[in-house]
């Protein structure tokens, strides 16, 4: 190990040992260049290995530039077409590794996301990477066209930089706004980061909807013009589920949500109940469609009380409206603790696209989370991770 006093010079020396940092390496590696990938964790990977339930949800047959939010939604576009998730496929396969496709296109290793690290990790190898883990960074210096590192007890430099650090999401995996910190320090902007992919708080008069903690539901949340249709959940906080992650990364403080609870359904569907089982509740009309607390719950709120018989259609009609647009006004999120990613981050106008450089620092690159691009939930985030850091790890 070289001493603090003699520096180590490096072709790329990447901050950051997870998916797009890894890539990033193995790429730059395995073409010949000398590349130093630092993480101030004891191992790499730390979100992969957590992630579908330990299984990785590592891509998603879907992948499109439209299924990323940005301040500068075309960004992504060039390095998901030039890595693609058939590419990381490939790469999957050729290291023997088992998967297998969920709903929505999310592809899953049928064994463990130890995998995936330990492939990216071979990958590594492979192109002689060094790396430095459990080396906390304690400076960084720019100066005469190259990068000098302080990290752990030693000290590298080389021409090139790559902030893979990604962002303050799940704080307890070691996770940081460091990115940000070093970015403004070389004159990038920021987007302002915030929670994605995170459950929404209930207050006020939604609060009693907390009482359905643990019932799930098929349903369309829309907020804006986004809208999925996966399973909402109900928890002692507010909202979660897929539908709810999904739409929170388009919710911002004050918007409501809209949730269709019977999506699919005929806007004279409890008219037709009523017609058929006009001794019936709405209660028991709703359940029909929806799990029973919930559809009590609801009935409640409707306060259209005695059987469908005695009940107008106007009324019903009425009812199958709001239903199918039930509006909450969610008065935050889970914070950065329960999120999957932040959005926001390093914003793209001062990247190059195709590199993933800053463009008015020479030597420096940004990659994954730590930019301001954020898909959906589903594999999306680490088909970004695996195409950025390919796309600098050609450039470098």
């Amino acid at each position: 190990m070289a001493g603090a006093s003699f520096p180590r010079d490096y072709d790329a020396i990447i901050l950051g040992a997870g998916g797009a940092g890894m890539m990033c390496a193995a790429v730059a590696g395995q073409r010949g260049r000398r590349t130093l990938l630092i993480d101030h964790g004891d191992e790499p990977g730390r979100k992969i290995l957590i992630s579908g339930g330990g299984r990785c949800n590592f891509t998603n047959l879907g992948i499109a530039p439209d299924r990323f939010l940005s301040a500068n939604p075309p960004f992504a576009r060039s390095a998901l077409s030039r890595y693609s998730a058939q590419d990381f496929i490939a790469l999957v396969d050729r290291h023997g590794i088992a998967w297998h496709e969920k709903t929505l296109g999310q592809l899953f290793c049928d064994e463990s996301a130890r995998q995936i690290v330990a492939m990216l990790r071979d990958e590594c190898v492979a192109g002689g990477v060094d790396m430095a883990l459990g080396e906390a960074i304690a400076d960084i210096d720019h100066a005469d066209a190259r990068f000098t590192v302080r990290h752990g007890d030693r000290v590298s430099r080389a021409p090139a930089l790559v902030i893979a650090t990604g962002g303050p999401s799940i704080p307890k995996l070691g996770a940081t706004g460091f990115a940000y910190t070093l970015a403004r320090r070389f004159g990038l902007k920021i987007v302002e980061p915030r929670p994605a992919l995170v459950p929404l708080t209930l207050g006020g008069e939604d609060v009693l909807f907390r009482a359905l903690s643990g019932v799930s539901a098929p349903v369309v949340a829309r907020c804006g013009k986004a809208a999925f249709a996966e399973a909402a959940l109900f928890t002692h906080k507010g909202l979660s589920g897929p539908a709810i992650l999904q739409i929170s990364s388009y919710w911002r403080h004050g918007e409501p949500i809209t949730i269709d609870m019977v999506p699919g359904r005929d806007p004279d569907w409890l008219v037709q109940a009523k017609r058929e089982r006009p001794r019936a509740s709405l209660a028991t009309a709703l359940s029909a469609a929806l799990p029973a607390r919930l559809a009590e719950a609801l009935a409640q709120r409707l306060a259209l009380g005695g059987d469908l018989a005695n009940l107008p259609d106007r009324a019903l009609r009425d009812a199958a409206t709001r239903l199918a647009g039930w509006t909450f006004s969610p008065n935050g999120t889970e914070g950065l603790a329960k999120a999957e990613v932040t959005a926001g981050g390093i914003a793209t106008d001062g990247l190059s696209q195709q590199t993933m450089a800053a463009r008015r620092v020479p030597g420096l690159y940004a990659i994954g989370e730590a930019v301001d691009v954020t898909g959906w939930l589903g594999g999306y985030n680490f088909q970004w991770a695996w195409s950025s850091g390919w796309a600098a790890g050609q450039a470098l």
